[in-house]
């Protein structure tokens, strides 16, 4: 594990970026004071870099917290399949 200051890290951004991309993990401190971890994507889980990725990208929200046990009992929307699949349709001409 290595250690930089934020000076540092903001001059030769790219070059750090490249020892963490070759799995090299980063402390960021702030006046000698570690304040952040930049870590390689491939050190989490896999379940877990796809997530982080797809939050950066705003494709998923993270949860805020657990779902309240009433909901398992909530009725399930009834949405008529045709505005359903018009709803998809319209959600992938987006992308």
């Amino acid at each position: 594990m290595r250690s930089v200051n934020i000076a540092d890290l903001k001059n030769h951004l790219s070059r750090f970026l490249g020892e963490v991309r070759e799995g090299t993990e980063l402390v960021v401190r702030d006046r000698s004071t570690p304040i952040a971890m930049i870590v390689p994507l491939s050190k989490m889980g896999d379940s877990d870099a796809e997530e982080i990725v797809l939050v950066a990208a705003g494709q998923l929200r993270p949860p805020l917290g657990r779902l309240p046990a009433s909901f398992w009992s909530m009725p399930a929307p009834r949405v008529p399949l045709k505005r359903a699949l018009a709803a998809l349709a319209a959600d992938r001409k987006e992308d």
